[in-house]
């Protein structure tokens, strides 16, 4: 709750969270995990000006069905400023530690489209009507596609991934924002291309937000900066990353190569929650030159 007040108070746009069931490091990390929805909706009552949500939601984690109702309730509670960032699920230990299946990966991309197909098909029903869909993975009869979220037609949908086929074509027929996490400018830059030729190829017309990720570990001193890298160094099921590691200068460098491929919003990953200076430090000497 600190985290997201300073953050809200610093002038930050929003506030995405993992949707993780497990570390992805070898200590376990005290008190343990959070469910992603019901911190959001907390966060939704303390908050007033943060959009708040999910980068990216677990599809193997959640029903379809109930989703649509978590999320629209969520955005009710928060006066309409949620985003929903949705993606296959990838960490089998915590699938099962918690005794939550984990189908072969062809199998959860296909969940997760009849997934964005049932979410964007209740949150498009009126009101007084009725939503059923038969897939493969999925059936559902006469559902009155209660609530609606306050955002119309629906939160924005943000599909996040590294995906080289499915990822893209899911983004260009369903999402408001393509997010890729966490790569270097050049794979980033590839990424953006395979959604954009996605979208030609299916005759998009709506435009796609483009975003990037990135991992951040900056300083007032090279000491300091390498002081908040050091959970970096750390063992964990993470794939490779491309991290920000010394001077406000160097991420404000990133972030206008980021803005060159295309990129129109970027997702900062602070490593430590509780370094409440490291947010304020970006405040203060990165976000104002961004509007330079």
């Amino acid at each position: 709750m600190r985290f997201a007040r300073q953050a809200e108070d610093a002038g930050y746009e929003g506030l995405l969270r993992a949707d993780h069931y497990r570390a992805l490091t070898p200590d376990p990390g005290l008190p343990g995990p959070t469910d992603a929805w019901i911190t959001l909706a907390g966060l939704a009552r303390e908050t007033k000006t943060l959009r708040l949500g999910t980068m990216v939601n677990s599809a193997t984690f959640r029903l379809p069905g109930p989703l649509s109702i978590i999320v629209a309730q969520v955005d009710q509670m928060s006066g309409g400023r949620v985003e929903l960032g949705m993606g296959a699920g990838w960490v089998e230990r915590e699938h099962t530690a918690y005794g939550i299946p984990f189908p072969p990966v062809g199998e959860r991309f296909d969940r997760l489209e009849e997934q964005l197909e049932i979410l964007t098909g209740l949150w498009g029903t009126a009101e007084g009507e009725t939503y059923s869909y038969e897939g493969k993975h999925y059936q559902l009869v006469d559902a009155h596609a209660l609530p609606l979220p306050v955002q119309r037609p629906h939160p924005p949908i943000i599909v996040g991934g590294k995906g080289p086929r499915r990822t893209p074509e899911l983004a260009a027929r369903f999402a408001d924002e393509f997010n890729m996490p966490f790569k270097t400018v050049a794979e980033t830059a590839a990424a953006f291309d395979r959604v954009r030729r996605a979208a030609a190829r299916i005759g998009r017309e709506q435009p796609l937000t483009l975003s990037a990720g990135i991992v951040v570990a900056i300083g007032r001193s090279d000491a300091e900066a390498q002081r908040r890298a050091a959970p970096l160094h750390v063992k964990s099921v993470l794939p490779p990353e491309d991290p920000v590691v010394g001077s406000p200068d160097r991420l404000v460098q990133r972030i206008g190569e980021m803005r060159e491929i295309g990129a129109t919003r970027v997702h900062l990953r602070i490593i430590e929650m509780g370094d409440l200076d490291h947010v304020d430090l970006i405040a203060s000497d990165v976000l104002p030159q961004l509007s330079k």
